[in-house]
């Protein structure tokens, strides 16, 4: 197994917007912060394709966990205090926190969704295993990069269910989205 690391931090931060919210994340003042999914993925695909690399990315996603205030209008000040930090970008930002996910997930995506502990839970559980990273900076400035199911199947093109969130139809839906952009991507059934 390679060790495909440096190599991606590489290529995501050959995103400008990627590197410019990377920067940013401290000024955010927000606890255990990421920048998380599809905008780090996406970079790495685009870049494989011989693609500009921020084209046709939808937003760019962060992750911070907070539990002492589990209100929708806590994570919505946080929402505007990002958004006015980020304003100047050309780039629709997603904000969430994981410490209330189990809150609304359940209503729209169905039950089965536990309360996590730490935005690492929130990065572990999405849809597709190797689509599970996120970035952010340490203690010392450096980027961290936190992906528990390493990166063989973003190089290797592989779409794989998440056996830690398993839900077949989401999993197609989402799975299909991305061949339709990238089609070298395959599905592996589990």
């Amino acid at each position: 197994m390679l060790d495909r690391s440096e190599t991606f931090l590489d290529q995501v931060l050959q995103n400008q917007v990627n590197r410019t919210l990377l920067d940013r994340l401290p000024v955010f003042g927000l606890d255990d912060m990421w920048l998380v999914a599809g905008c780090l993925f996406q970079t790495v695909w685009n870049l494989n394709a011989g693609r500009p690399p921020e084209e046709g990315i939808r937003d760019y996603d962060m992750f911070y966990f907070n539990g002492d205030d589990l209100s929708w209008n806590a994570e919505d000040a946080a929402v505007q205090r990002v958004a006015e930090c980020t304003r100047d970008l050309a780039a629709r930002i997603e904000l969430r926190n994981q410490a209330r996910v189990h809150l609304w997930y359940g209503e729209r995506f169905g039950p089965g969704y536990p309360q996590l502990q730490s935005s690492r839970d929130g990065i572990d559980r999405f849809l597709i295993a190797g689509t599970c990273v996120g970035v952010r900076l340490d203690a010392k400035g450096d980027v961290e990069l936190y992906a528990p199911n390493g990166l063989d199947d973003i190089y290797d093109g592989v779409l794989r269910m998440n056996a830690a969130n398993p839900r077949p139809d989401l999993f197609i839906a989402k799975a299909e989205t991305y061949r339709k952009r990238w089609p070298w991507l395959r599905i592996q059934a589990a």
